[in-house]
């Protein structure tokens, strides 16, 4: 029965790539305008969501959220979700009508098209340089305002499939206390099922997604930094590690492989 599924498998995972490629070409003019200037990025924003939904919806997933508390229009978050699927960021993208700018690796830049606005809206980090986390804190500075937020994947990776959840990092926590802006735990239950990074798995269906009640850092100090990343890790490891479909797909047999992204 697994092999029948193969082809369908296949053209569905080559769909999304297509989708990916004839919609970053449709926004290449778009692109060149709105990635020029920061006065620009809420309406780069607002196409970026559109494309998002685009490659989500087109690929028949479906979000069903489950918030604890909502987002408020033009005040400042740090999106912390964990990272277990290629889709994580459209998924972060299309829940949050607020602009993200978000904080990525610096090896992206070498995919081309989209490296190339990939470095003009991102702020890179190579964690391997002191120097380069240090112009983070600069330029998140310059982008914090107006109710522009900070997306970071704390796990700085993505764990081979059988891992629940990887430690966290400690950049996202001490930006949080840097700039005193709330903390947003959200959990992704069924990307790695349904998404996952192994090409011959998954399909569509519903993604569901929990956004806790915010973690507030304006009583904090950046001592506290690494009792607020337990704090955000316990939050997120206790919800997936009692969530059957999460727990079934992480332990099935043979789960060890590390498949890594197409994109890098």
């Amino acid at each position: 029965m697994k092999f029948l599924k193969i082809p369908f498998l296949f053209l569905w995972r080559m769909w999304f790539y297509i989708l990916l490629l004839i919609t970053i070409l449709a926004m290449i003019p778009f692109l060149l305008i709105l990635t020029t200037s920061e006065k620009y990025y809420p309406t780069f924003w607002k196409m970026v969501r559109i494309w998002a939904k685009i490659l989500v919806y087109g690929m028949g997933f479906r979000l069903k959220l489950i918030a604890d508390q909502h987002i408020e229009m033009n005040k400042s978050y740090l999106f912390c979700p964990n990272h277990s699927s290629l889709l994580d960021a459209f998924i972060l993208i299309i829940l949050s009508k607020n602009p993200i700018v978000f904080i990525g690796k610096q090896e992206f830049v070498k995919i081309p098209i989209f490296g190339f606005f990939y470095k003009r809206v991102v702020i890179m980090v190579d964690r391997s340089s002191p120097e380069s986390r240090k112009n983070v804190y600069e330029e998140a500075k310059k982008r914090l305002k107006n109710g522009v937020s900070l997306g970071i994947f704390p796990e700085g990776l993505v764990p081979t499939e059988n891992v629940i959840l990887a430690p966290f990092k400690n950049g996202a926590f001490s930006l949080a206390i840097e700039f005193q802006i709330p903390i947003v735990p959200q959990v992704y239950f069924d990307g790695k099922r349904l998404f996952s990074w192994d090409f011959w798995k998954g399909g569509p269906g519903t993604i569901r997604v929990r956004q806790h009640k915010f973690i507030e850092t304006s009583h904090l100090q950046m001592q506290d930094v690494e009792s607020l990343k337990q704090q955000t890790f316990q939050l997120i490891y206790n919800d997936l590690v009692n969530d059957k479909k999460y727990m079934d797909d992480t332990n099935r047999p043979n789960n060890d492989k590390e498949f890594k992204s197409p994109l890098s």
